[in-house]
């Protein structure tokens, strides 16, 4: 299983940006190959300052070793070997009327002292953060999410749809990172799903990425923004920075793992303001979206 899903990250990997290249229509990724002392390693590909990309990164790592002392304590073990594998992006458009899109699927193994798997579990999502409301374009993002969701249980996308919006919530804000969309973890075998049953799940959802995104930025790269528009997109991503240092379990599990910190913190956008006390004036497009991040809603 380590070894298909591997091989489905690296092509999804260059799906996803061959396909963003086009969308940007200037800019290039570039690909650093790293290595982990520890073990394993990964294919990072970052692409910076394009026509519609400001700023994003479609990474993928497959890293193994001993389970670091923290993560033990985590998943209440003692001393074990693992294998974790993903894909991990960001992208942080230009315009402040082009969302920033995040998604994430990974595997991991735990082995004992003969090499034996003793558990493994697949995790992963995708989640939408605009810096202005279109209700069409959350329902669009939400559509697809379903749509992939129900070819396998028409339970799984109410479920993670939730999952989302508890996941990516900044509760020290009181408020949500963005719209949400999928957020799942630990999918392990059970009578009803076998790990091939989650492998076509997840990678049902990975395949859907590009569909759920690029129809949004297609329509939204051309609007014309203002600087306050862009003064509001940079306090907005704020907050999406405070979300990932402070509550993001990919972000700690890098950290932790002693991840390659490039590659890790490719998800931080390249402009963010912090405004003492900052408030959005009454009745402004602004305002509209903070009402929809304070009580997250149904989209579909």
């Amino acid at each position: 299983m380590k070894n298909k899903f591997l091989t489905y990250i690296q092509s999804l990997q260059d799906q996803i940006t061959s396909k963003l290249e086009e969308v940007d229509g200037v800019a290039k990724f570039r690909e650093d190959i790293w290595e982990r002392p520890e073990g394993g390693g990964g294919r990072t590909r970052v692409i910076e300052n394009g026509n519609v990309i400001e700023k994003g990164g479609v990474n993928i790592s497959a890293v193994h070793g001993k389970l670091p002392d923290s993560m033990q304590k985590l998943f209440n073990v003692g001393e074990a070997d693992f294998f974790a594998c993903g894909l991990s992006l960001v992208i942080h458009p230009k315009s402040p009327i082009a969302p920033t899109v995040h998604a994430n699927w990974r595997y991991f193994e735990m082995y004992d002292d003969n090499g034996n798997v003793i558990n493994s579990w697949f995790g992963g999502g995708q989640d939408l953060t605009p810096y202005y409301l279109f209700e069409e374009d959350a329902i669009h993002f939400h559509q697809t999410c379903k749509i992939a969701c129900d070819k396998h249980n028409p339970e799984f996308y109410p479920k993670y749809k939730k999952q989302c919006d508890a996941y990516f919530w900044n509760a020290h804000r009181n408020e949500a990172r963005g719209l949400g969309g999928l957020f799942f973890d630990y999918c392990k075998e059970t009578e009803e799903m076998k790990m091939e049953d989650w492998y076509n799940f997840v990678t049902e959802v990975g395949n859907s990425f590009l569909e759920a995104y690029v129809p949004i930025v297609e329509k939204r790269k051309e609007l014309p923004f203002t600087e306050a528009q862009r003064t509001w997109q940079e306090i907005r991503r704020g907050r999406y920075v405070e979300f990932n240092l402070v509550h993001d379990k990919g972000t700690l599990f890098g950290l932790k793992t002693n991840g390659r910190i490039e590659s890790i913190l490719m998800s931080l956008p390249p402009n963010v303001q912090w405004v003492y006390d900052h408030h959005p004036l009454s009745g402004s497009e602004e305002e509209k979206l903070i009402k929809v991040l304070e009580k997250p809603k149904d989209w579909v």
